[in-house]
């Protein structure tokens, strides 16, 4: 497996940016270490694009007649690697290099058959579909190990995936053309491709871990057996005087604290939240949605169980930086040999992009999906996200979108990062 070939561009038109595209792709083909004979196309394209999506795939489909399958949506935003386009018209590709028997594109109307025998997938969906999660937990049980990656498409303008294969078509498609809306699509791919994924949640507890002791639907009335309210307000130092006048500084100082924590949640038993500042993939970060004086409970955007885990936790610049820099250097980490020569120990530790894989398995190109509340901003600067992944992974070519939810396994979540990497061996 050769390094993939990736291009992306920004352009009032789509065909201006596709020709921009084009040009990086073949340019790169002809590069040693590039695959020349790719099969597997991933685009992703902005919300600016979604009405002409159908004449952009047709366009690039027939640019590109050595790639025979593609994959991909739309979102608010795309990434590269380095660079972001957020709401602006860009668009974002890679041709992937794996044998065409290694995966399989799927759709809505051409579902994953019993004669492919997925490990993993990558997954597209439109938010307006009927009990989408339901779908995803469904899609991830089809896997041998029920790892999905991938999210919700995001768009103004209309949500739009797109899923093509073989001949130019999916058999059951019928006179379909490659670009759909409603419902799950992508690709599944064999346990003969490398996966390697991790999900950055970006935020950080801010107290310790506490069992959910009573609860009514979306309202945790009592943690620990203490009142909830009573132990958010401990866990955040403040008080909440709600006799008081409404404009006070400290009711003020405490409803911006309330506003700006959330909630992680894991299972019972499950030790996904760690007290000493990082969560696991299978927590689930959800906003604080209301109180409940009367009842003394505070009401959470997902149904709560008795006995479920839960740690108040707050985002920031900080804790956003923090976690995204701990996955690329866990990716980095399970791709690298035990032992390093002095040099390449050296060259490592300096944190330079240029600071490659070394021998071992390497990276031959990555998607990144990112929610669409965050991005740049959220990290401290335009493309700041983006810019941290290259500085910890490398030039490793790479694409994705900003999504209005993130897929990991089978949960979907929000205010995510969702990194995975094909590797090959060096």
């Amino acid at each position: 497996m050769s390094l993939f070939p990736h291009g992306h561009a920004t352009h009032p038109q789509w065909r201006m940016a596709a020709g921009l595209v084009l040009a990086q792709l073949r340019a790169q083909m002809a590069l040693p270490g590039y695959a020349h004979n790719p099969t597997l196309g991933l685009l992703y394209i902005t919300d600016h694009y979604a009405a002409e999506a159908q004449d952009l795939l047709d366009f690039l489909s027939a640019e590109l007649p050595e790639i025979n399958d593609w994959a991909g949506t739309v979102g608010i935003g795309v990434a590269a690697n380095n660079a972001e386009y957020f709401d602006e018209p860009a668009l974002s590709l890679m041709l992937c290099d794996i044998p065409a028997h290694q995966y399989r594109v799927f759709s809505g109307v051409a579902p994953l058959g019993l004669g492919f025998q997925a490990h993993a997938a990558l997954v597209h969906a439109d938010a307006g579909t009927p009990d989408v999660a339901e779908l995803i937990a469904e899609m991830a049980a089809r896997t041998d190990t029920g790892y999905l990656f991938g999210g919700l498409a995001a768009s103004r303008h209309g949500s739009v995936q797109f899923a093509i294969g073989g001949d130019g078509n999916i058999r059951g498609h019928g006179a379909a053309r490659g670009v759909f809306r409603g419902g799950l699509s992508g690709v599944a791919f064999t346990e003969e491709v490398s996966l390697i994924s991790r999900v950055t949640q970006g935020c950080l507890p801010v107290a310790p871990v506490h069992e959910v002791t009573a609860a009514d639907g979306h309202v945790v009335l009592a943690l620990d057996g203490e009142p909830a309210l009573a132990v958010l307000l401990r866990d955040l130092r403040v008080t909440l005087d709600l006799d008081g006048p409404q404009r006070s500084p400290a009711l003020q100082q405490a409803l911006e604290v309330l506003r700006s924590t959330l909630v992680g949640l894991s299972a019972a038993g499950d030790d996904s939240l760690d007290r000493h500042g990082r969560f696991g993939a299978d927590v689930l970060v959800r906003h604080i949605i209301g109180l409940d004086p009367a009842r003394q409970g505070v009401a959470v955007a997902h149904p709560l169980q008795v006995g479920m885990r839960l740690a108040f936790c707050r985002r920031d610049v900080q804790a956003a930086r923090a976690d995204l820099m701990r996955i690329c250097a866990e990716i980095r980490e399970e791709l690298e040999p035990e032992m390093l020569s002095v040099d390449q120990a050296t060259a490592l530790s300096a944190g330079l992009p240029e600071a490659g894989p070394v021998a071992g398995r390497r990276m031959a190109g990555a998607v990144y999906v990112s929610c669409s509340g965050r991005g740049g901003p959220h990290f401290g600067g335009p493309s700041a996200e983006l810019q941290i992944v290259r500085h910890a992974l490398g030039d490793v070519p790479l694409v994705g979108f900003f999504a209005g939810g993130e897929i990991a396994r089978h949960h979907l979540y929000g205010y995510t990062g969702v990194l995975t990497v094909f590797t090959t061996e060096d």
